[in-house]
């Protein structure tokens, strides 16, 4: 007889009890058929959707609906029951890697438990961040700001207003109309290609919960100088604050010039023209910083179900120390040191390492500890220092590059590791590279000689409502 463990997902739109066998998953993994009633499904991956097979003779609008948010056209139930099955088939594939790669005992099938997708608490103009293209639109306009339909290559990209998407809120829809309008009225080109001259190029839109607003314009200086950029800055402050863009209502002006696509605030500084230098979010009664260039989760309130799920997967670990790789602005490990001694984030970036600290100190946290570098240099020389007394667990949240090798072999071969949270937005992607290191045999070559990991539970937590995208909270135990 199996103890019981139960995971109290209480998130707003979940009120449920979810009972499973307790974590003797070892166990779980011979003999469960806790996912043994569905149905056997093609193992392979067809996770993103086809196309209406009448696009072409769609609307504009309609297209850019399908290629943005592709699953618009059904109902968010359908869209939960679409995804929970995708991620179904990507642990299936997931299990069959395992089972060549592995020198433990997994077999082709599903033998932990896939627990039910949660769903997000809104599903309409949830995202907090949004990044409007400028170039030609349906009329030839090339001062369009909306998003790219084509291929660059083919030379077909046409640029579409952005107003009918469902993730997309009004303030933003305001600001990127507002912006398109001030170019317009611009004598400056914009910034289709590079090489071919230009200077207005996207803008990005930030909001929080409260209503504040933060807008950052990307700007290719090309051949002018300083003083004469000065000019078109002061012409865009006094559009959106004085002007017509004055009803956008915004708390934050920033400017980049940069003549890469894309660059941080240490290569190309973002100059704050006008207001306040952040914005503030609250989630899980945790109040956090966001600078221009900070990650934070696009939608704040499925946000707090995912972290919410995290921290009930990590209950069987409470106290010790966490480390949080790859760790942004320092959500997870704020939000999971009430459960902790001491919390160990690494960040890539300096400036969201610089908001963690603060974030921090914001919220009088005095056990968390945020070092800036990449992930492959600073954790292996780290887990040398690292006390086993309490023991370690390790959440990992990387971009879909994935971790590098040299992290994954430093979490494997440090033996007070016994649980790892690995979340990934794309687990069909890199993250399958990730899941079959943690978990595959000694490899001398690559000097991972540590016991291997297994999963034991999933979880998916839509954050991406008419997307087919969706977080996937992966536990690894050993």
């Amino acid at each position: 007889m199996h103890e019981t463990m139960r995971f109290h997902l209480t998130y707003p739109l979940l009120k449920q009890i979810i009972t499973l066998p307790k974590v003797c998953f070892s166990s779980v993994l011979r003999h469960s058929s806790v996912v043994a009633d569905r149905k056997p499904v093609k193992r392979k991956n067809k996770s993103k959707r086809k196309l209406p097979a009448n696009f072409d003779s769609l609307s504009w609008e309609e297209r850019l609906a399908d290629t943005v948010t592709p699953l618009w056209r059904l109902s968010y139930e359908e869209q939960l029951k679409w995804k929970q099955e995708q991620q179904h088939n990507i642990l299936l594939e997931m299990t069959k890697h395992l089972a060549e790669y592995s020198s433990k005992d997994f077999s082709n099938d599903l033998r932990f438990p896939l627990l039910p997708i949660v769903p997000s608490p809104v599903t309409d103009g949830y995202r907090n961040k949004s990044t409007f293209s400028v170039n030609k639109g349906m009329d030839g306009n090339s001062k369009t700001v909306g998003f790219f339909i084509g291929n660059g290559k083919m030379g077909n990209i046409v640029c579409v207003h952005g107003d009918h998407l469902l993730n997309m809120p009004p303030k933003h829809k305001m600001v990127a109309r507002h912006y398109e309008d001030f170019i317009r009225l611009s004598p400056l080109s914009p910034c289709l290609l590079f090489h071919d001259g230009g200077h207005w190029r996207e803008i990005t839109v930030r909001t929080n919960s409260a209503g504040h607003t933060m807008a950052i314009v990307y700007f290719h200086p090309q051949q002018l100088t300083p003083a004469e950029i000065s000019v078109h800055k002061a012409e865009l402050v006094e559009y959106f604050i004085e002007g017509p863009g004055a009803v956008c209502q915004l708390d934050s002006l920033y400017f980049q010039e940069s003549s890469m696509t894309r660059s941080s605030h240490e290569q190309s500084p973002y100059h704050l023209l006008h207001g306040q230098p952040h914005i503030y979010e609250e989630v899980l009664g945790f109040k956090f910083r966001i600078s221009a260039d900070s990650f934070f989760q696009v939608n704040r309130a499925a946000a707090e179900a995912l972290y919410q799920t995290v921290a009930e997967l990590n209950r069987a670990c409470v106290g010790g120390t966490l480390l949080d790789v790859c760790c942004g602005t320092g959500a997870i490990g704020i939000l999971l040191s009430p459960q902790m001694e001491r919390v160990i984030g690494i960040e890539l970036i300096e400036q969201a390492v610089e908001d963690a600290r603060y974030n921090a100190k914001l919220n009088r946290v005095d056990k968390c500890e945020f070092l800036t570098g990449k992930a492959e240099v600073v954790l292996p020389n780290l887990m040398a220092t690292l006390s086993s007394h309490g023991g370690l667990t390790a959440v990992v949240n990387p971009s879909r590059a994935g971790l590098h090798y040299r992290v994954v072999r430093a979490l494997r071969n440090h033996p007070a590791i016994r649980r790892l949270v690995y979340i990934s937005c794309k687990p069909d992607g890199e993250a399958m590279r990730n899941y079959k290191e943690l978990c595959c045999g000694t490899d001398y070559h690559r000097k991972i000689l540590g016991e291997a990991f297994r999963p034991t539970v999933a979880v998916p937590v839509d954050l991406f409502p008419h997307t087919p995208h969706c977080e996937l909270v992966l536990v690894f135990e050993r």
